[in-house]
């Protein structure tokens, strides 16, 4: 069942007293004085501001960790392997153990945004993943490629909750689209990467007595650190801490909005409620989801520059050969997202967009014919890139509760970064990757099935809460909050 709201419970059900006396007075000024058009003015202002000063700095900062997640792939090709004599598993167990660190960090860089407050830890971690990219110059053997490869994922892990902080900001008929935006600077920063990288291995490779490898890490540390002050300055924790640049009616407007998405600025951690998305199927078919975009993604991200090159075209150019692959990237992110929040069939849409991955990676384990597999390869990123924030946006419209929703997309990224460190193993057999390819395609498939079964899934959840809603201990249910209940609240209705 698609609706624009998953839940049939009115916005001012969830509000506090206090909440809804501001509210209600408010609107009552505005009656007086203003009409419909103009209070739709109103709200478009509001979120225009929205994604003028919240989305572009909490997308900045997923930009720079994007950035630090795929400079070892262009490092790779640029000396990287030569100067440190890595072999090919010395490279995946680089890639790997970046990922080792995001599961273990994951849980509580994603619940403890409101303790440390989002614009503290975001700035925070930027700074010390920053500093560990920079100093990446000096290594000069396998064992400290791997200690600073962990760490930096330990740090870039306390800004993976970027989805989980937009929903304190957006209703959920906006979440897919604004999530897009967030997402797509993964593929800005990877086109970003590749340019970065082409003018260094073309301008200042050997300078200094460095190889093109050691400058790019030089660089792409350096801006994060310097980054970070902007979002310690501008981004603010939650809607209740607006701070300037915002009228009274527009901060009470915008808590407004939480409110309508389920986020009360009361919500703290509760613990006992963590493992309790681990009994829900709905959860484990989300997790099926993430599990096989992470492979598909984890890989390409990795080993992109490296395939390209397999495909024929020298180190200079593969660098540059991947622009073109993030720029398609990025155009279905956009597409698919925003197609999804204006059917909001998210199940179908999710499952539409794997089609193209899955034709792509049969194209790739068949052909040998260099044209063809650069375009199966940039229909691939278009393809399988929007699969993380068409899951997560879905996911975090059908988990209530600050606790319940950002444990979910927690335990999300934890069990997926594993099938992610699993694609980094399976891309072992240069040039044509066959095998890695061969996985990443059966896993592809697993995601169309999943997707519809998880819609086929929720609309049966909807259709039990209707047919149960005159019964005495609904009834009773119905009495509790939606923060207390989360999801299983017989007034709320999953989004399919």
């Amino acid at each position: 069942m698609s609706s624009s709201y998953p839940s049939q419970v009115d916005a001012t059900e969830l509000k506090e007293p206090s909440v809804l006396q501001a509210s209600a007075s408010h609107e009552e000024n505005h009656s007086s004085t203003c009409s419909h058009s103009v209070d739709k003015a109103f709200e478009w202002r509001i979120k225009w501001k929205l994604d003028l000063f919240i989305l572009p700095v909490i997308s900045s900062v997923y930009f720079f960790a994007s950035m630090g997640r795929s400079d070892l792939a262009n490092a790779k090709i640029a000396g990287l392997t030569e100067e440190l004599h890595l072999t090919p598993q010395d490279y995946s167990n680089a890639a790997t153990i970046f990922l080792v660190a995001y599961v273990i960090f994951q849980l509580p860089g994603t619940l403890l945004i409101k303790k440390i407050r989002a614009p503290i830890q975001f700035s925070g971690a930027m700074i010390v993943w920053g500093f560990l990219t920079a100093i990446t110059v000096v290594i000069k053997n396998h064992g400290q490629l791997l200690a600073l490869r962990f760490l930096i994922g330990a740090a870039e892990a306390f800004v993976q909750g970027g989805v989980f902080y937009l929903s304190f900001w957006y209703e959920y008929r906006e979440l897919a689209t604004r999530g897009a935006i967030f997402y797509s600077m993964s593929t800005v920063a990877g086109a970003f990467n590749g340019l970065i990288a082409y003018a260094i291995a073309v301008d200042l490779d050997g300078v200094n007595g460095w190889r093109a490898w050691r400058w790019i890490f030089l660089v792409e540390g350096v801006l994060p650190c310097g980054f970070a002050f902007v979002v310690l300055a501008l981004l603010p924790a939650s809607p209740s801490k607006l701070r300037w640049g915002w009228k009274p009616e527009e901060k009470e407007y915008v808590v407004q909005k939480a409110l309508r998405s389920h986020n009360t600025t009361e919500a703290r951690l509760d613990v006992k409620k963590v493992p309790a998305v681990l009994l829900d199927v709905h959860f484990w078919l989300f997790t099926l989801i993430a599990c096989g975009g992470h492979f598909c993604l984890g890989s390409l991200s990795n080993f992109l520059p490296d395939i390209i090159e397999g495909f024929g075209y020298d180190t200079v150019n593969s660098q540059l050969f991947t622009v073109i692959v993030y720029i398609s990237a990025f155009i279905g992110v956009i597409f698919w997202c925003r197609l999804a929040d204006i059917t909001n069939a998210r199940g179908l849409v999710l499952a539409g967009s794997t089609v193209g991955a899955v034709v792509s990676y049969a194209i790739l384990i068949g052909a040998t014919a260099r044209n063809t597999r650069f375009g199966a390869t940039c229909l691939l990123a278009f393809s399988i890139f929007p699969n993380p924030v068409l899951q997560l946006s879905w996911s975090a419209m059908n988990f209530v509760g600050y606790t319940r929703r950002g444990s979910a997309l927690a335990f999300f990224n934890i069990i997926s970064q594993v099938f992610g460190i699993c694609g980094t193993q399976a891309y072992s057999d240069p040039p044509y990757y066959r095998k890695g390819n061969a996985a990443a395609l059966g896993l592809s498939v697993m995601i169309i099935v999943a997707s519809l079964a998880l819609r086929w899934w929720l609309s049966y959840l909807n259709r039990q809460k209707g047919s149960q809603l005159s019964s005495s201990p609904t009834h009773e249910m119905s009495q509790q909050s939606i923060e207390d209940m989360g999801d299983k609240h017989p007034g709320f209705l999953y989004s399919t």
